[in-house]
């Protein structure tokens, strides 16, 4: 959310319709939350996705979607977040570069070596943040829980200074950018491009499957869940519609976009703060800033390692990831591993290239869970439901059927990003079959 307004704004070229984009997205969001509570209420104690998706559709494709968290889904969710970070740190710091022979240099499309500062800077803040989390799940629970409400008084300041500010203006809200269509998008041209910006969107949304998880510890679920998760989102969704309001009531378009562009390091909720108050307040934000992706990172870390802990413990995943410090008592190797592949991930793309890939490749198991609430409704009539999906079948169909759009999109206009995010998956394949075959023996 202080990042994403710039590619977004660079597909549709109008801030309205750069709002309109965070809007649809949390609706989309919020039907598919709607929908995963009735699974988190009928399984309160199954462990979210991983079980669902072995209920509905077996252990291979339960297991796809562990191998995918670990190789794109939440190691590349840990990259970006400690891209950002290193974005934030630039703006104090001006990193090196590598001469121009080697930040060109391309391996299979790869650039490692580009921006390779900020890369070094992401990579260093994983291998910290992992040391601390494999000395002591309590010390990364606490270090979580200090920093995560500065992310909120990050944006909430962002807010009240650009709208109180001489500077900002509704004209400069209603001014598109100089690549606006002339004649204005065609239909086609519009509805594409609005999936694609809805796309970088659900990166600011990322985390939402986790609100399915908590059935067991409310009262009254079928009351109060479907409550709570439309208030939360509800909140969620006006906070991002303000922000990002209130970055072009003081930039237009071109402007942010140019500036974004100087740097790729360059994060926009920064270029806007740096325009209200000059150096100062552009060091204050990114401040801000690196210390919410701090927390952010590191929360990430927290949880996502369990999840191959779990896995290994069941024989489903590398052998010493289901190891315990004899002394810390925490997944010391499951850490390790998604440290090196998360360092790994970040010298093979940029931040955009990482989110955009961990989404596509999130909704496709996304759009299999919600799918299942409808075909659980057929298979197992019978199940207790102390919830139900209100405005069944319509909002998981509409869910289901924007993660066919969002895919066949990306796959046109972004076809090697798909293609790796898809291959990522299918690749626990052939590691499946031979965890499985020693199950067996």
């Amino acid at each position: 959310v202080f990042k994403k307004v710039a590619p977004m704004g660079e597909l549709l070229h109008s801030p309205w319709l750069v709002i309109l984009a965070w809007l649809l997205a949390g609706i989309v969001v919020l039907f598919g939350v709607l929908s995963i509570a009735e699974l988190g209420v009928m399984f309160p104690h199954s462990g979210g996705p991983f079980s669902w998706l072995e209920k509905i559709y077996g252990k291979t494709t339960s297991f796809l979607y562990g191998w995918a968290c670990f190789t794109v889904v939440q190691t590349a969710a840990i990259s970006s977040i400690a891209f950002v970070f290193a974005g934030a740190v630039n703006t104090f710091i001006d990193f090196p570069q590598l001469p121009p022979e080697w930040q060109t240099a391309t391996f299979f499309g790869l650039y490692p070596f580009s921006n390779f500062g900020a890369k070094l800077v992401a990579c260093a803040l994983i291998i910290f943040l992992t040391g601390v989390n494999i000395k002591g799940a309590k010390k990364g629970g606490n270090l979580s829980r200090f920093f995560t409400f500065l992310i909120i008084i990050s944006i909430v300041l962002i807010i009240i200074a650009a709208f109180s500010s001489s500077q900002g203006s509704i004209e400069t809200f209603t001014t598109v950018s100089s690549n606006y269509p002339t004649e204005g998008f065609t239909a086609i041209g519009l509805f594409s491009a609005m999936v694609l910006a809805m796309r970088s969107a659900f990166w600011g949304y990322e985390g939402w499957i986790a609100l399915g998880f908590i059935g067991e510890e409310i009262e009254n679920p079928h009351k109060n869940l479907p409550r709570a998760l439309t208030i939360g989102i509800t909140m969620v969704i006006l906070i991002y519609l303000l922000i990002n309001t209130a970055y072009l009531y003081i930039m237009p378009i071109d402007e942010m976009l140019a500036a974004i562009n100087q740097n790729e390091n360059n994060i926009a909720a920064v270029v806007v703060i740096d325009k209200l108050f000059g150096t100062g307040g552009k060091y204050i934000i990114s401040g801000m800033i690196m210390i919410s992706t701090f927390g952010c990172t590191n929360a990430t870390i927290l949880v996502s390692s369990r999840i191959y802990y779990a896995m290994a413990k069941k024989g489903l995943f590398f052998k010493k990831a289901a190891q315990i410090h004899p002394k810390n008592k925490t997944p010391h190797n499951a850490l390790k591993y998604q440290c090196l592949w998360a360092c790994i991930l970040i010298f093979s793309g940029s931040f955009d290239t990482l989110t955009d890939m961990l989404i596509i490749t999130a909704f496709i198991f996304f759009g299999l869970i919600v799918f299942g609430v409808i075909l659980l409704r057929f298979k197992d009539k019978d199940l207790p439901r102390p919830y139900k999906v209100p405005g069944y079948p319509v909002v998981p169909a509409v869910f289901v059927i924007f993660c066919i759009i969002l895919l066949v999109i990306s796959l046109i206009e972004s076809p090697v990003k798909s293609v790796i995010g898809i291959g990522f998956i299918f690749s626990g394949l052939p590691f499946y079959y031979y965890w499985k075959k020693k199950l067996t023996k």
